[in-house]
């Protein structure tokens, strides 16, 4: 017979998954559209020859603008320096990580860059090192030596039907788009991107303590990102011009929008979601797990130089290393979860004992 503890534990469990499963529908959905975004974007740069830089401008400047209409960060409460000023440089943060991922997209290939952004997770190790215990630093430096062995196993190609071990096509398709193979230094560019914006959202997070602050906030980051970002647009289209013309953009109405609307927008929105109800925070497994669906869709649907066992094989070393990097957060999130089960659980005998027998 089942003890009103166990009940009251498998009732809550039940519960909790049922009424997330909408909320992990949505977060498969946000994430599958920003990847599409991101393909959009690298074929729309690889044929057209457009400057990664400048594109990205024209791509935050209606971001920035629906972000600033939907949040209004001059309404309501008003906001602090110690809250605008580090959202201000966290924006150059921002502006910087655009411009290193959007590199690292252009030289590396999509799949590349998008892994590489769960480099995030190196953050894990260094506060193992600042604050971490001596036990939890050697799992964290073993997380570390994974994730770089999944990094150089992608720069090598094993992601790749071209150049995978596991492929055994003799010769690519003609209309597959093949990458070519990097060395650790051509990675390092999407890496430190992955890192900067791990750092972006820490900083967010430790500034707006509040969800609705979060996301005015955010509103400022972006837009100031893009002021950032402007000088950097006009130096790229001064140099990358012959002198005596000026640089044209070809627009693509989806490479635009999608990378506006899906890619930036969207994504915060969805993101939120999953670290607020979820508890599911960006350089995590779970995450992994879901973009690396998404990854296999786009893959396939655009028909790139792919290979499903390499690439799984890498995925599955680097959110090993994500795992362990991580295991000192988990832990203290795992036991704040316990505490606040064990109070609930507590509350609910003591208003069963109160009850008349």
């Amino acid at each position: 017979m089942m003890s009103p503890r166990q009940v009251s534990e498998d009732l809550r469990g039940g519960s909790s998954q049922f009424r997330h499963t909408p909320l992990q529908i949505i977060h498969i959905i946000g994430n599958f559209m920003r990847i599409w975004s991101v393909y959009s974007m690298y074929r729309y740069l690889n044929q057209t020859g457009a400057p990664v830089i400048l594109f990205l401008f024209c791509c935050l400047v209606p971001a920035s603008i629906l972000f600033l209409i939907l949040q209004k960060p001059w309404k309501g409460r008003p906001l602090s320096n110690q809250q605008v000023v580090p959202s201000i440089i966290n924006g150059g943060i921002t502006a910087l990580y655009f411009i290193m991922w959007g590199k690292g997209l252009k030289s590396c290939g999509p799949v590349r860059a998008i892994l590489a952004e769960y480099s995030g997770a190196v953050l894990g190790v260094l506060s193992a090192v600042l604050y971490g215990r001596r036990g939890h630093l050697w799992k964290k430096v073993g997380g570390l030596i994974a994730m770089m062995a999944s990094f150089y196993l992608l720069a090598q190609g094993w992601a790749m039907a071209t150049f995978s071990p596991f492929s055994w096509k003799d010769s690519p398709d003609a209309e597959v788009q093949t990458e070519q193979v990097l060395g650790m230094k051509e990675m390092v560019v999407p890496i430190f991107a992955g890192i900067l914006s791990a750092l972006r959202r820490v900083i967010a997070r430790r500034v707006s303590l509040k969800n609705q602050l979060k996301r005015r906030l955010h509103a400022i980051t972006i837009t100031s990102a893009t002021c950032f970002l402007f000088p950097a647009a006009m130096w790229s289209t001064i140099v990358g011009s012959p002198s005596g013309s000026s640089v044209e953009l070809p627009f693509s109405t989806w490479a635009f929008l999608s990378t506006s609307f899906f890619g930036i927008i969207l994504i915060f929105y969805v993101d939120s979601i999953a670290e607020e109800r979820l508890h599911m925070v960006f350089s995590s497994p779970r995450h992994l797990m879901a973009a690396g669906g998404c990854i296999i869709v786009m893959e396939i649907v655009y028909k790139m130089d792919f290979s499903l066992t390499g690439f799984l094989i890498c995925c599955l070393i680097l959110g090993f290393g994500i795992y362990e990097a991580t295991s000192l957060e988990r832990t203290r999130k795992d036991s704040l979860q316990s505490s606040d089960l064990s109070n609930g659980v507590l509350d609910d005998q003591i208003q069963m004992s109160s009850l008349p027998t």
